[in-house]
């Protein structure tokens, strides 16, 4: 159970954090769309994900486990299909730059947004588990 509810908490920080990175994730009521969408974030995470990386375990043996971001994008996919109120609309990141490095802005749509906010979720996801433990 307390693992459930830690997967609960940082994915519904994840999905908060990544939507105010990038835009194109909407939450149509708000905090409570998000609290439903990080629910369903990790049920999907726990229970179907991995379903979806046994199904696609040649293509990533194949591959060297690239295609991990695709059972991500797919679980995240299934997650704005269960969670009426919360929809993809697209992928934009602003530019980033400093005195070092410049990053240019970045925009996709479709399946390609999927992937990108998939990414960037987990990315993030990772980070904070990092912190917590």
């Amino acid at each position: 159970m307390k693992t459930i509810l830690r997967h609960y908490v940082i994915d519904t920080v994840s999905l908060f954090l990544v939507s105010k990175i990038a835009s194109g994730m909407v939450f149509e009521q708000g905090i409570v769309t998000l609290l439903l969408c990080g629910l369903a974030l990790s049920l999907t995470t726990l229970l179907i994900k991995p379903l979806i990386n046994i199904l696609l375990l040649p293509i990533n043996l194949i591959t060297f486990g690239l295609f991990k971001w695709l059972s991500s994008a797919i679980a995240f996919y299934i997650v704005t299909l269960i969670v009426p109120g919360f929809k993809i609309i697209g992928f934009s990141l602003a530019s980033f730059a400093t005195g070092w490095f410049t990053t240019p802005s970045l925009a996709f749509s479709g399946i390609f947004a999927y992937l990108a906010f998939s990414f960037l979720l987990s990315l993030i996801a990772s980070f904070i588990h990092w912190l917590v433990k």
